[in-house]
Protein backbone atom coordinates (compact mmCIF):
# COMPACT_ATOMS: atom_id res chain seq x y z
CA UNK A 1 0.00 0.00 0.00
CA UNK A 2 2.51 2.13 1.10
CA UNK A 3 4.90 1.59 -2.32
CA UNK A 4 1.78 1.89 -4.27
CA UNK A 5 0.73 5.00 -2.83
CA UNK A 6 4.58 6.42 -3.72
CA UNK A 7 4.12 5.71 -7.06
CA UNK A 8 1.24 6.90 -7.40
CA UNK A 9 2.11 10.63 -5.98
CA UNK A 10 5.20 10.57 -8.32
CA UNK A 11 3.09 9.75 -11.45
CA UNK A 12 0.65 12.15 -10.58
CA UNK A 13 3.31 14.71 -9.83
CA UNK A 14 4.53 14.00 -13.57
CA UNK A 15 1.46 14.48 -14.97
CA UNK A 16 0.94 17.41 -13.03
CA UNK A 17 3.60 19.01 -14.23
CA UNK A 18 3.39 17.47 -17.54
CA UNK A 19 -0.33 19.17 -17.94
CA UNK A 20 1.22 22.39 -16.51
CA UNK A 21 3.87 22.50 -19.30
CA UNK A 22 1.44 21.43 -22.14
CA UNK A 23 -0.69 24.11 -21.19
CA UNK A 24 1.67 26.71 -21.54
CA UNK A 25 3.15 25.55 -24.53
CA UNK A 26 -0.32 25.66 -26.13
CA UNK A 27 -1.39 29.04 -24.44
CA UNK A 28 2.03 30.21 -25.74
CA UNK A 29 1.71 28.96 -29.45
CA UNK A 30 -1.36 29.83 -30.16
CA UNK A 31 -0.76 33.07 -29.32
CA UNK A 32 2.47 33.50 -31.63
CA UNK A 33 0.15 31.47 -34.35
CA UNK A 34 -2.51 34.14 -34.17
CA UNK A 35 0.14 37.17 -34.18
CA UNK A 36 1.97 35.31 -37.17
CA UNK A 37 -1.83 35.21 -39.00
CA UNK A 38 -2.79 38.54 -38.63
CA UNK A 39 0.31 39.72 -39.91
CA UNK A 40 -0.54 37.67 -43.00
CA UNK A 41 -4.01 39.40 -42.78
CA UNK A 42 -3.02 42.41 -42.89
CA UNK A 43 0.13 42.10 -45.63
CA UNK A 44 -2.39 40.64 -48.11
CA UNK A 45 -4.65 43.32 -47.49
CA UNK A 46 -2.02 45.63 -47.83
CA UNK A 47 -1.04 44.35 -50.78
CA UNK A 48 -4.19 44.34 -52.05
CA UNK A 49 -4.60 47.94 -51.45
CA UNK A 50 -1.08 48.67 -53.24
CA UNK A 51 -2.42 46.99 -56.06
CA UNK A 52 -5.46 48.82 -56.42
CA UNK A 53 -3.64 52.17 -55.81
CA UNK A 54 -1.39 51.43 -58.73
CA UNK A 55 -4.15 51.25 -61.54
CA UNK A 56 -5.65 54.79 -59.94
CA UNK A 57 -5.40 57.45 -62.48
CA UNK A 58 -6.88 60.51 -63.22
CA UNK A 59 -8.68 60.85 -66.65
CA UNK A 60 -10.63 63.96 -68.45
CA UNK A 61 -10.52 65.20 -64.77
CA UNK A 62 -12.66 62.43 -63.29
CA UNK A 63 -10.36 59.81 -61.20
CA UNK A 64 -10.98 56.35 -63.07
CA UNK A 65 -9.36 52.71 -62.64
CA UNK A 66 -7.17 51.76 -65.41
CA UNK A 67 -7.52 48.30 -65.30
CA UNK A 68 -11.13 47.59 -64.27
CA UNK A 69 -12.02 44.37 -66.02
CA UNK A 70 -11.04 42.14 -63.25
CA UNK A 71 -14.33 41.10 -61.85
CA UNK A 72 -12.97 39.57 -58.69
CA UNK A 73 -11.12 43.10 -57.70
CA UNK A 74 -14.90 43.74 -57.85
CA UNK A 75 -15.81 42.39 -54.72
CA UNK A 76 -12.52 42.58 -52.47
CA UNK A 77 -11.52 46.44 -53.21
CA UNK A 78 -13.22 49.29 -53.28
CA UNK A 79 -12.69 53.10 -54.29
CA UNK A 80 -14.06 56.33 -53.32
CA UNK A 81 -12.84 59.56 -55.16
CA UNK A 82 -14.20 62.69 -53.51
CA UNK A 83 -16.70 60.80 -51.12
CA UNK A 84 -18.30 59.05 -53.93
CA UNK A 85 -17.97 54.89 -54.98
CA UNK A 86 -15.92 54.83 -58.55
CA UNK A 87 -15.26 51.28 -58.67
CA UNK A 88 -16.40 48.35 -57.57
CA UNK A 89 -19.44 46.43 -55.87
CA UNK A 90 -19.67 47.01 -51.91
CA UNK A 91 -21.92 43.95 -50.30
CA UNK A 92 -24.02 45.17 -48.18
CA UNK A 93 -23.13 43.81 -44.92
CA UNK A 94 -20.35 45.91 -45.32
CA UNK A 95 -21.50 48.67 -46.90
CA UNK A 96 -21.76 51.04 -43.73
CA UNK A 97 -18.32 50.58 -42.59
CA UNK A 98 -16.51 50.65 -45.52
CA UNK A 99 -18.38 54.45 -46.36
CA UNK A 100 -16.80 55.17 -43.06
CA UNK A 101 -13.44 54.17 -43.78
CA UNK A 102 -13.70 56.02 -47.30
CA UNK A 103 -14.94 58.58 -45.45
CA UNK A 104 -12.12 59.08 -43.04
CA UNK A 105 -9.19 59.05 -45.51
CA UNK A 106 -6.64 57.44 -43.10
CA UNK A 107 -5.12 54.59 -43.49
CA UNK A 108 -6.64 52.26 -40.53
CA UNK A 109 -8.19 48.73 -39.91
CA UNK A 110 -10.91 47.63 -38.60
CA UNK A 111 -12.69 43.59 -38.51
CA UNK A 112 -16.23 42.83 -39.09
CA UNK A 113 -18.01 39.52 -38.40
CA UNK A 114 -15.39 36.96 -40.61
CA UNK A 115 -13.79 40.09 -42.73
CA UNK A 116 -10.73 42.65 -42.32
CA UNK A 117 -11.23 45.48 -43.98
CA UNK A 118 -7.93 48.04 -44.40
CA UNK A 119 -8.29 51.55 -46.15
CA UNK A 120 -5.40 52.89 -47.61
CA UNK A 121 -5.20 56.90 -48.83
CA UNK A 122 -4.31 57.51 -52.42
CA UNK A 123 -2.41 60.68 -53.60
CA UNK A 124 -3.67 62.19 -56.57
CA UNK A 125 -3.81 65.83 -57.15
CA UNK A 126 -7.06 67.70 -56.76
CA UNK A 127 -8.91 64.60 -55.52
CA UNK A 128 -9.43 62.55 -52.24
CA UNK A 129 -9.20 59.26 -53.29
CA UNK A 130 -9.34 56.30 -50.95
CA UNK A 131 -9.05 52.58 -51.60
CA UNK A 132 -10.90 49.82 -49.37
CA UNK A 133 -10.21 46.03 -49.08
CA UNK A 134 -11.46 42.80 -47.69
CA UNK A 135 -9.47 39.91 -46.86
CA UNK A 136 -11.28 36.95 -45.89
CA UNK A 137 -10.50 35.78 -42.37
CA UNK A 138 -12.03 32.19 -42.93
CA UNK A 139 -8.48 30.41 -43.75
CA UNK A 140 -6.81 31.66 -41.07
CA UNK A 141 -8.97 31.07 -38.31
CA UNK A 142 -9.08 27.39 -39.74
CA UNK A 143 -5.95 27.40 -39.40
CA UNK A 144 -5.76 28.43 -36.31
CA UNK A 145 -8.39 26.11 -34.94
CA UNK A 146 -6.61 23.07 -36.75
CA UNK A 147 -3.17 24.29 -35.45
CA UNK A 148 -5.14 24.87 -31.93
CA UNK A 149 -6.53 21.07 -32.11
CA UNK A 150 -3.54 19.31 -33.22
CA UNK A 151 -1.61 21.02 -30.33
CA UNK A 152 -4.19 19.96 -27.27
CA UNK A 153 -3.80 16.43 -29.25
CA UNK A 154 -0.10 16.31 -29.33
CA UNK A 155 -0.44 17.76 -25.50
CA UNK A 156 -2.58 14.93 -24.44
CA UNK A 157 -0.66 12.30 -25.58
CA UNK A 158 2.50 14.18 -24.00
CA UNK A 159 0.57 13.93 -20.84
CA UNK A 160 -0.24 10.07 -21.51
CA UNK A 161 3.18 9.25 -22.22
CA UNK A 162 4.61 11.38 -19.01
CA UNK A 163 2.31 9.41 -16.60
CA UNK A 164 3.70 6.26 -18.43
CA UNK A 165 7.16 6.88 -18.28
CA UNK A 166 6.78 8.33 -14.41
CA UNK A 167 5.21 4.57 -13.76
CA UNK A 168 7.47 2.60 -15.37
CA UNK A 169 10.67 4.50 -14.02
CA UNK A 170 9.29 4.76 -10.78
CA UNK A 171 8.64 1.10 -10.76
CA UNK A 172 12.14 0.00 -12.08
CA UNK A 173 13.36 2.37 -9.15
CA UNK A 174 11.20 0.77 -6.45
CA UNK A 175 11.82 -2.76 -7.90
CA UNK A 176 15.77 -1.96 -7.59
CA UNK A 177 15.52 -0.69 -3.97
CA UNK A 178 12.96 -4.01 -2.59
CA UNK A 179 15.79 -6.19 -4.49
CA UNK A 180 18.77 -4.40 -2.39
CA UNK A 181 16.23 -3.69 0.66
CA UNK A 182 16.05 -7.82 0.18
CA UNK A 183 19.80 -8.85 -0.46
CA UNK A 184 20.41 -6.67 2.84
CA UNK A 185 17.47 -8.33 4.40
CA UNK A 186 18.28 -12.22 3.44
CA UNK A 187 22.62 -11.37 3.87
CA UNK A 188 21.82 -9.76 7.78
CA UNK A 189 20.18 -13.41 8.54
CA UNK A 190 22.29 -15.96 6.45
CA UNK A 191 25.65 -14.11 5.22
CA UNK A 192 26.17 -11.20 7.43
CA UNK A 193 29.90 -10.78 5.98
CA UNK A 194 28.28 -10.01 2.54
CA UNK A 195 28.20 -6.63 1.07
CA UNK A 196 27.00 -4.66 -2.42
CA UNK A 197 30.49 -2.70 -2.31
CA UNK A 198 29.35 -0.53 -5.45
CA UNK A 199 32.48 2.19 -4.83
CA UNK A 200 32.04 5.55 -4.59
CA UNK A 201 27.88 6.69 -4.85
CA UNK A 202 27.19 7.76 -8.65
CA UNK A 203 23.48 8.12 -7.78
CA UNK A 204 21.02 7.61 -5.34
CA UNK A 205 21.10 3.63 -5.34
CA UNK A 206 24.59 3.99 -4.93
CA UNK A 207 23.76 5.93 -1.94
CA UNK A 208 21.22 3.59 -0.57
CA UNK A 209 24.03 0.30 -1.46
CA UNK A 210 26.26 2.48 0.88
CA UNK A 211 23.77 2.76 3.80
CA UNK A 212 22.73 -0.52 3.93
CA UNK A 213 26.43 -1.43 3.68
CA UNK A 214 27.04 0.51 6.77
CA UNK A 215 23.30 -0.99 8.45
CA UNK A 216 24.98 -4.41 8.05
CA UNK A 217 28.44 -3.88 9.48
CA UNK A 218 26.29 -1.94 12.56
CA UNK A 219 24.31 -5.54 12.65
CA UNK A 220 27.45 -7.75 12.19
CA UNK A 221 28.88 -5.80 15.29
CA UNK A 222 26.06 -5.96 17.00
CA UNK A 223 26.08 -9.76 16.63
CA UNK A 224 29.57 -9.94 17.22
CA UNK A 225 28.91 -8.29 20.53
CA UNK A 226 26.12 -10.14 21.50
CA UNK A 227 28.60 -13.38 20.99
CA UNK A 228 31.25 -11.19 23.00
CA UNK A 229 28.71 -10.67 25.89
CA UNK A 230 27.68 -13.96 26.32
CA UNK A 231 31.03 -15.04 26.72
CA UNK A 232 31.61 -12.31 29.19
CA UNK A 233 28.29 -13.46 31.42
CA UNK A 234 29.14 -17.28 30.77
CA UNK A 235 32.56 -16.42 32.22
CA UNK A 236 31.19 -14.18 35.23
CA UNK A 237 28.37 -17.17 36.40
CA UNK A 238 31.16 -19.58 35.55
CA UNK A 239 33.27 -18.36 38.72
CA UNK A 240 30.56 -19.13 41.15
CA UNK A 241 29.56 -22.59 39.87
CA UNK A 242 33.16 -23.43 39.57
CA UNK A 243 33.66 -23.00 42.70
CA UNK A 244 30.52 -24.82 44.17
CA UNK A 245 31.59 -27.66 42.37
CA UNK A 246 35.17 -27.62 43.98
CA UNK A 247 33.03 -27.49 47.23
CA UNK A 248 31.30 -30.58 46.32
CA UNK A 249 33.95 -32.27 44.83
CA UNK A 250 36.10 -31.75 47.80
CA UNK A 251 33.41 -32.34 50.00
CA UNK A 252 33.02 -35.95 48.02
CA UNK A 253 36.61 -36.99 48.24
CA UNK A 254 37.08 -36.13 52.36
CA UNK A 255 33.67 -37.96 53.00
CA UNK A 256 32.56 -35.03 54.66
CA UNK A 257 29.28 -32.59 53.67
CA UNK A 258 29.56 -29.52 52.20
CA UNK A 259 29.65 -26.62 54.34
CA UNK A 260 26.21 -24.69 53.62
CA UNK A 261 27.79 -21.66 54.51
CA UNK A 262 30.27 -21.17 51.27
CA UNK A 263 27.24 -23.16 49.21
CA UNK A 264 25.10 -20.38 50.34
CA UNK A 265 27.49 -17.86 49.39
CA UNK A 266 28.25 -18.87 45.92
CA UNK A 267 24.37 -19.72 45.31
CA UNK A 268 24.26 -15.61 46.59
CA UNK A 269 26.93 -14.75 44.14
CA UNK A 270 25.19 -16.37 41.54
CA UNK A 271 21.97 -14.97 42.08
CA UNK A 272 23.13 -11.65 42.27
CA UNK A 273 24.79 -11.81 39.03
CA UNK A 274 21.80 -13.03 37.28
CA UNK A 275 19.49 -10.86 39.27
CA UNK A 276 21.48 -7.46 38.50
CA UNK A 277 22.60 -9.02 34.52
CA UNK A 278 18.36 -8.91 33.85
CA UNK A 279 17.60 -5.68 36.03
CA UNK A 280 19.78 -4.06 33.62
CA UNK A 281 18.60 -5.82 30.46
CA UNK A 282 15.29 -4.70 31.35
CA UNK A 283 16.19 -1.27 32.12
CA UNK A 284 14.66 1.30 29.64
CA UNK A 285 16.50 4.30 29.43
CA UNK A 286 14.42 7.31 28.29
CA UNK A 287 14.49 10.90 28.78
CA UNK A 288 12.41 10.39 32.38
CA UNK A 289 15.01 7.90 33.98
CA UNK A 290 16.64 9.32 36.99
CA UNK A 291 18.02 8.18 40.42
CA UNK A 292 19.83 10.32 43.22
CA UNK A 293 23.61 9.47 42.44
CA UNK A 294 24.62 9.60 45.97
CA UNK A 295 22.36 6.91 47.44
CA UNK A 296 22.88 4.77 44.84
CA UNK A 297 26.58 5.17 45.21
CA UNK A 298 26.15 4.24 49.02
CA UNK A 299 23.92 0.94 47.91
CA UNK A 300 26.69 0.48 45.64
CA UNK A 301 28.85 0.68 48.75
CA UNK A 302 26.97 -1.61 50.84
CA UNK A 303 28.62 -1.43 54.37
CA UNK A 304 32.27 -1.87 52.67
CA UNK A 305 34.99 0.24 54.10
CA UNK A 306 34.70 2.98 51.41
CA UNK A 307 34.70 6.78 52.04
CA UNK A 308 32.02 8.51 50.18
CA UNK A 309 32.40 12.28 48.76
CA UNK A 310 29.24 13.18 46.45
CA UNK A 311 27.41 16.32 46.72
CA UNK A 312 23.64 16.00 48.12
CA UNK A 313 20.84 16.24 45.84
CA UNK A 314 22.64 15.21 42.61
CA UNK A 315 20.32 13.18 40.46
CA UNK A 316 21.85 11.25 37.02
CA UNK A 317 19.65 10.34 33.73
CA UNK A 318 19.74 6.36 34.55
CA UNK A 319 18.38 4.14 36.71
CA UNK A 320 19.95 2.97 40.29
CA UNK A 321 20.30 -0.44 39.32
CA UNK A 322 22.75 0.51 36.60
CA UNK A 323 24.43 2.63 38.82
CA UNK A 324 25.17 0.09 41.48
CA UNK A 325 26.30 -2.52 38.53
CA UNK A 326 28.95 -0.18 37.22
CA UNK A 327 30.05 0.78 40.88
CA UNK A 328 29.83 -2.84 42.57
CA UNK A 329 32.84 -4.21 40.63
CA UNK A 330 34.98 -0.94 40.19
CA UNK A 331 34.65 -0.58 44.13
CA UNK A 332 35.47 -4.54 44.63
CA UNK A 333 38.87 -3.84 42.18
CA UNK A 334 39.84 -0.56 44.49
CA UNK A 335 39.33 -3.00 47.58
CA UNK A 336 41.38 -5.94 46.56
CA UNK A 337 44.15 -3.39 44.65
CA UNK A 338 44.51 -1.05 47.52
CA UNK A 339 47.07 -0.52 50.19
CA UNK A 340 44.99 0.65 52.84
CA UNK A 341 41.79 3.25 51.37
CA UNK A 342 39.68 3.12 49.06
CA UNK A 343 37.08 6.46 48.34
CA UNK A 344 34.71 7.83 46.06
CA UNK A 345 34.66 11.27 44.58
CA UNK A 346 31.91 13.15 42.20
CA UNK A 347 32.45 16.57 40.35
CA UNK A 348 29.86 18.36 37.71
CA UNK A 349 31.21 18.51 34.46
CA UNK A 350 29.50 20.15 31.29
CA UNK A 351 29.26 16.37 30.10
CA UNK A 352 28.12 15.13 33.09
CA UNK A 353 28.48 13.98 36.83
CA UNK A 354 32.00 11.99 36.66
CA UNK A 355 32.61 10.01 39.52
CA UNK A 356 36.00 8.41 40.48
CA UNK A 357 36.86 5.23 42.39
CA UNK A 358 40.22 5.76 43.97
CA UNK A 359 42.50 3.61 46.21
CA UNK A 360 46.08 3.84 47.39
CA UNK A 361 47.34 0.95 45.47
CA UNK A 362 49.91 0.62 42.39
CA UNK A 363 47.64 1.67 39.75
CA UNK A 364 47.36 0.41 36.45
CA UNK A 365 50.18 0.20 34.17
CA UNK A 366 49.85 2.80 31.45
CA UNK A 367 50.72 0.09 28.45
CA UNK A 368 47.93 -2.11 29.92
CA UNK A 369 45.28 0.64 31.03
CA UNK A 370 42.65 -0.80 29.07
CA UNK A 371 43.03 -4.54 30.01
CA UNK A 372 40.98 -4.78 32.85
CA UNK A 373 38.18 -4.34 30.99
CA UNK A 374 38.64 -7.69 28.77
CA UNK A 375 37.08 -11.01 29.36
CA UNK A 376 38.70 -12.82 31.93
CA UNK A 377 39.45 -10.15 34.13
CA UNK A 378 37.54 -10.45 37.17
CA UNK A 379 36.96 -8.61 40.23
CA UNK A 380 38.17 -10.67 42.90
CA UNK A 381 35.71 -12.06 45.68
CA UNK A 382 33.29 -9.59 44.12
CA UNK A 383 29.10 -9.78 44.06
CA UNK A 384 28.16 -9.37 40.51
CA UNK A 385 29.38 -8.41 37.46
CA UNK A 386 33.31 -8.36 36.50
CA UNK A 387 34.36 -5.09 34.66
CA UNK A 388 33.99 -6.01 31.22
CA UNK A 389 30.31 -6.85 31.80
CA UNK A 390 29.73 -3.49 33.65
CA UNK A 391 31.37 -1.01 30.67
CA UNK A 392 29.35 -2.64 28.49
CA UNK A 393 26.21 -2.41 30.26
CA UNK A 394 27.51 1.34 31.16
CA UNK A 395 28.22 2.40 27.29
CA UNK A 396 24.80 0.92 26.34
CA UNK A 397 23.19 3.15 28.38
CA UNK A 398 25.44 6.37 27.10
CA UNK A 399 27.65 6.34 30.40
CA UNK A 400 31.71 6.39 30.17
CA UNK A 401 33.95 4.41 31.87
CA UNK A 402 37.94 4.53 31.52
CA UNK A 403 40.50 3.39 33.56
CA UNK A 404 43.17 5.81 34.06
CA UNK A 405 47.21 5.52 35.05
CA UNK A 406 48.18 8.46 37.26
CA UNK A 407 50.19 6.38 40.04
CA UNK A 408 47.10 4.59 41.99
CA UNK A 409 43.76 3.22 41.38
CA UNK A 410 41.46 5.15 39.47
CA UNK A 411 38.54 4.14 37.52
CA UNK A 412 36.53 7.42 36.13
CA UNK A 413 32.71 6.80 35.57
CA UNK A 414 30.61 9.79 33.49
CA UNK A 415 26.71 9.42 34.27
CA UNK A 416 24.67 11.88 32.29
CA UNK A 417 22.96 14.60 34.02
CA UNK A 418 19.32 14.47 34.78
Amino acid sequence: MGVTGFRGRVVALAVLIATAVVAVLVVVSHVLLSRVTDADANALARTRAEAVAANVAVRGGRVVLIESGNEALDTVAWVYADGHLVDGIVPGNVLDRVEALAGSGQSQTTTVGRYLLYAQPIRLEGHRVVAVVRVDLTPYETSEQRSLAMALILGGISILLAGVVAHLMVGRALRVVHEMAALADDWGDHEPGRRFDLGVPRDEFGELGRTLDRLLDRIDKALADERRLTDEIAHELRTPLTALRGEAQLAQLSGHHVAPESVLTEVDRLNTAITTILSAARTRIDGGTRCDLGAAARQAIAGRSIELAIPADVDVAVPTELVVAVLSPLLENGLRHASSRVWVTARIQPQGIAIDVLDDGPGFDPAEVDRVFEAGVTSGDGYGLGLTVARRLAASAGVAVRAIADGHGRVEVTFPTA
